[in-house]
């Protein structure tokens, strides 16, 4: 089969490239082959990759911290199961399904790739692989930083740092359908993506004052740093900033910090696609390229706003 491989952390994106890597099959508990105990086989159709994977120490090596290069990168897939190892259930072979992949296990830039049945769901037949890729970790890193971690409330107000970017706009959106006051932020060149995708105010982090809109209740961030900082002191008591960069010294006066990383969560993906359909929920793709092209279309310096999605088969 086809795949994208990585050898040199290094090197970053300079350091992909696209191979033939045997296909994995499902021959129960084969180390050769990768398919375990309740793993499928899944048939990639559209996969997705996130800017700084090649950063992750998961990219590198396996649970046991030994290295396990050349590694095939991407975590998010929309597919086809075309078999089943021991143990699995709840999945058919023929089944269209979407999810994301265990971190320190080879990933779904790749023709076919191996899943845990858990971390998959099902992708209904109106909606395209495209998009179910797109919906994989915007969506659960929204849903889980909104209501998992910052337990979310009708009528509370909102900070999305980041509104118009990949993540920002699917918890803009979320919080927005869930009944909240939604204030985004981001560069000026954002604010009417940001209006666009939900958002009822929106500050321009170069020229306007953060501290200008007032208090809320909860900070959705994905800048860190500073920024994040200074969020923390706009919460109210009780209120929450809820972050993915990482562990952070940003702390409101009376109310509580998390930092998470998303999970795959198989009901949460049926909420998500259950509101793409019905027109609740846009994802913000950017870029759809091909297997072939996808070198190019990670490299940094060529990529566009909105996700990149590799299309494995047309």
């Amino acid at each position: 089969m086809k795949a994208i491989v990585v050898t040199d952390q290094a090197a970053g994106t300079a350091g992909m490239k696209l191979v033939e890597r045997p296909e994995p099959h499902a021959a129960g508990l084969d180390n050769l082959s990768g398919v375990g105990y309740g793993d499928v086989v899944v048939q990639v159709h559209a996969s997705g990759f996130t800017g700084d994977e090649l950063t992750w120490p998961s990219t590198w090596t396996d649970r046991l911290d030994r290295d396990r290069t050349p590694s095939i990168p991407g975590h998010e897939l929309a597919g086809v199961v075309i078999a089943l190892g021991y143990g699995t259930t709840g999945l058919s072979v023929g089944q269209r399904v979407f999810g994301l992949t265990d971190w320190y296990r080879d990933g779904t830039l790749a023709e076919y790739t191996v899943v845990e049945t858990r971390n998959l769901a099902p992708l209904p037949g109106d909606v395209d692989f495209t998009m179910g890729a797109a919906l994989v970790m915007p969506g659960l890193t929204a849903w889980q930083g909104l209501f998992e971690h910052g337990r979310l409330q009708a009528g509370q107000r909102v900070l999305v740092h980041g509104a118009a970017g990949v993540v920002g706009s699917m918890a803009t959106q979320l919080a927005r359908e869930a009944g909240a006051y939604v204030i985004g932020t981001g560069r000026a060149g954002g604010r009417q993506t940001a209006l666009d995708f939900g958002a009822q105010e929106f500050v321009d982090l170069d020229n306007d004052t953060l501290e200008d809109v007032g208090s809320v209740d909860l900070v959705f961030d994905v800048l860190g740093g500073d920024i994040a900082k200074r969020s923390a002191g706009m919460i109210r008591a009780g209120g929450t900033l809820v972050t993915i960069t990482g562990p952070t010294e940003a702390r409101p006066a009376d109310g509580r910090t998390v930092d998470f990383i998303v999970v795959p969560d198989r009901d949460q993906l049926g909420e998500i696609v259950r509101r793409a359909r019905d027109g609740r929920l846009r994802t913000n793709i950017g870029n759809v390229s091909t297997l072939d092209d996808a070198v190019a279309a990670f490299n940094p310096a060529k990529r566009v706003k909105g996700k990149t999605i590799i299309r494995i088969r047309p």
